[in-house]
């Protein structure tokens, strides 16, 4: 079951597969391997890359209109700030609930860098981060797959009015509000 929020709406599909790279514990240690970004198979379709395989792939994926980039928390937007418009979706991941991070790098793709494209959160997603994740730009929500995405639709309306200028509203509410002076009595 796709768990797809895209423009206020639940999408029954969704053709974007997000790659992560391989992680894999070596035999009788704890020592953990992770497959070199040079070396991750990139498939045939709508695939989203981790920003490492994207660096070090550059040459064969920008020929391909069907690639989509992925940040995780640590990193930069910086680091996309002359490719980002080339990308239709750019995907930021979110570790775990408590993890902020990827809000900041959101709001800094939209106005610091002008990207317009579909902004996905992935990872830890949950109804109550969809009101401020659409607030910071993004259009486009992987909720966790053990939750409704249906109920979590509903998180994008719990509140009716934001006091503080964002990404989806350029004015703060003092300035949206005509307020008239009364005189006193």
């Amino acid at each position: 079951m796709l768990n797809i929020i895209k423009d206020k709406a639940v999408v029954g599909e969704d053709d974007w597969t997000l790659l992560r790279l391989k992680t894999e514990i070596v035999a009788g240690t704890e020592e953990q391997v992770t497959e070199k970004p040079e070396d991750a198979f990139v498939p045939a379709g709508k695939v989203i890359v981790p920003l490492a395989v994207w660096q070090a792939q550059r040459v064969q994926l920008e020929a391909r209109n069907d690639i989509g980039v992925w940040l995780a928390s640590d990193e930069r937007p910086e680091a996309l700030k002359d490719d980002a418009a080339r990308f239709s979706m750019i995907a930021i991941d979110f570790p775990k609930f408590a993890d902020g991070r990827g809000y900041s790098i959101a709001y800094n793709l939209r106005m610091r860098y002008g990207y317009t494209g579909e902004l996905r959160a992935v990872g830890d997603v949950l109804r109550d981060q969809l009101f401020y994740m659409q607030r910071v730009g993004f259009n486009s929500f992987a909720i966790r797959a053990d939750r409704d995405a249906n109920d979590a639709l509903k998180g994008l309306s719990d509140f009716s009015e934001s006091y503080q200028q964002s990404w989806d509203k350029k004015t703060p509410l003092f300035r949206r509000v005509d307020r008239q002076a009364v005189a006193p009595k």
